[in-house]
């Protein structure tokens, strides 16, 4: 099987920068490091993107390892694309993913 491409959206890009900027203020490089791993964890969609469970629609949530935070991502199974939507804070609503982002039809 070949791997699938990751798209993330631009609402997504706002959110990593909000996050990597918010940590920064807390501790020099933290930000650095919240993006290092979210980075390696994005990359493993391209094999992995089905071992995580549909949350909503046919949207998909993966835990970011050692950062309270949820990565809101679709699969496009014909065009094999993982669609990544928003990074979410584990205590907000997971539904607020749709009031930050429309998604493409």
């Amino acid at each position: 099987m070949k791997p699938f491409k990751v798209k993330i959206n631009a609402r997504a890009f706002l959110d990593i920068e909000e996050i990597t900027n918010w940590y920064n203020e807390q501790i020099p490089n933290l930000g650095v490091r919240f993006q290092k791993n979210l980075r390696l964890q994005i990359n493993t969609l391209r094999y992995n993107s089905y071992s995580y469970s549909v949350r909503y629609d046919d949207i998909r949530c993966m835990l970011v390892k050692k950062f309270p935070f949820l990565i809101h991502y679709s699969i496009d199974e014909a065009n094999q694309i993982v669609n990544v939507y928003s990074i979410i804070h584990t205590s907000r609503n997971p539904k607020t993913w749709r009031q930050k982002i429309t998604k493409p039809k």
